[in-house]
């Protein structure tokens, strides 16, 4: 085959290797993204099968929740995977509250505790086990340290906002709690929104 004028075969061997070096050390970085990544294109393809399978207007019964993901909407739970640093860290930890007076009375059971933290910031959820009339006691209970409360269906919303932007809210009802604190990390309607999950008949 005849060469073509003016190409240097030194020249491009060069070229080659350094293209080559390239793409190994771009794969060289990559390489401890991967896990991550597989991980969570799996949690996508293959949800738990106590929790939802499709669309942000999944229900799961109060009943049914055993773990974290199971609390979150699919659209709620890929915002907060996506944040950026963003770690999940479940637990059976106490609720992080400042009502412990409230807390002390009722003794929740927790069934699990789910502590984000990013870059944004930080948010500590709690769903556990209560006696039926938590809801009443904390609507009494609550209102004296700062809390505003409201009836919401059969349970009781109290939410607390502090001045440095964190923002407490306990929820109970049906012999079930959910109280949530963040800590400068304020996803669009996350107490709302998970407590329509657990409140879903």
């Amino acid at each position: 085959m005849a060469r073509v004028g003016g190409r240097s075969t030194s020249l491009a061997w060069v070229v080659g290797l350094a293209c080559v070096a390239v793409v190994g050390a771009l794969a060289w970085i990559a390489a401890p993204l991967l896990p991550g990544t597989v991980q969570f294109v799996g949690d996508q393809l293959n949800p738990p099968t106590s929790g939802p399978a499709a669309g942000d207007g999944d229900e799961a019964s109060s009943g049914e929740m055993g773990e974290c993901r199971d609390l979150y909407a699919d659209a709620l739970w890929t915002a907060l995977v996506w944040t950026p640093d963003a770690v999940l860290t479940p637990s059976t930890d106490a609720p992080e509250s400042s009502a412990s007076g409230l807390l002390d009375a009722l003794s929740p059971r927790v069934r699990f505790t789910c502590s984000w933290t990013s870059a944004e910031g930080a948010i500590s959820t709690t769903l556990a086990d209560v006696p039926a009339d938590a809801g009443a006691i904390a609507r009494t209970a609550l209102p004296a340290l700062g809390f505003a409360c409201d009836a919401v269906d059969d349970r009781t919303r109290c939410i607390r906002e502090g001045e440095d932007g964190a923002r407490e809210t306990i929820e109970a009802g049906r012999g079930v709690w959910l109280s949530s604190v963040q800590d400068g990390w304020q996803p669009a309607g996350y107490a709302e929104r998970i407590a329509d999950r657990v409140w879903t008949d």
